[in-house]
């Protein structure tokens, strides 16, 4: 029988890091950030097993593309202090 565990984390940018930078590292992926202009490159990690993106039935289609909804995640941050 499987056991289903969830890990959640803050990822904040007073801390220097971003919602992009954490989507490649996690999925082992190539991810340009529209927001700083870098391009995150994990595609060399070997420790990733499994990658998918869940959406519901009717979804846009570019939510199924991981660096353009990661781009929209960074873009819809309006809080004032969240550079």
């Amino acid at each position: 029988m499987a056991i289903y565990h969830l890990s959640v984390k803050l990822i904040t940018r007073t801390t220097g890091r971003s919602a992009t930078a954490a989507a490649a590292y996690r999925t082992g992926e190539k991810i340009h950030d529209n927001r700083t202009g870098q391009t995150f490159d994990y595609t060399r990690k070997k420790e990733v097993t499994y990658r998918r993106i869940f959406t519901p039935p009717n979804t846009p289609q570019w939510m199924k593309d991981r660096e353009q909804l990661w781009n929209a995640v960074e873009q819809s941050e309006t809080r004032k202090d969240a550079h």
